[in-house]
């Protein structure tokens, strides 16, 4: 196994989940190709989202996880298997979604399914998503001492 190239696609999906917390839509561009494919599993919204194309999925999570929403995702335990310039890899996310101003938490966990291509630019997603294990919805109303801080 080539252990440089594991370590490059594991802080390409660390880079990819700290990018989306942090709102940084033009570093998160950089871990996809041209060409990459997103579908996510969301019970919420009772469809598996599906985006054709790098523009098409940094459009989506720069409006839907814009700055007035709070996001902290954390993966691990990552699967990763080469085949020459492609890798698979199988991580188990946690993630948590607040949106203050509709008064909301959304918790879940999943497994991202990814395929990664190796270009001349390093290697690069072409295509993620992920299948919920579960998924839930709280009003922030029925904890009405509830509050969140954030540092931006």
């Amino acid at each position: 196994m080539d252990l440089v190239a594991l370590e490059e696609i594991r802080r390409l999906k660390y880079r990819y989940l700290r990018c989306v917390d942090l709102k940084l839509w033009d570093e998160f561009a950089e871990v996809f190709t041209e060409d990459a494919v997103a579908e996510y599993d969301t019970p919420v919204l009772g469809e598996t989202l599906r985006l054709e194309g790098r523009d098409a999925i940094v459009g989506y999570m720069r409006s839907n996880l814009g700055p007035d929403k709070i996001s902290a995702h954390t993966a691990g335990c990552p699967e990763i298997d080469f085949d020459g310039d492609r890798a698979t890899g199988v991580w188990s996310l946690d993630d948590t979604i607040i949106l203050p101003g509709d008064r909301l938490l959304i918790r879940g966990a999943a497994f991202y399914h990814d395929v990664y291509r190796r270009t001349g630019d390093g290697w690069r997603v072409e295509k993620t998503g992920h299948r919920r294990t579960y998924e839930y919805m709280v009003s922030l109303d029925d904890a009405p001492s509830l509050k969140f801080t954030t540092s931006h």
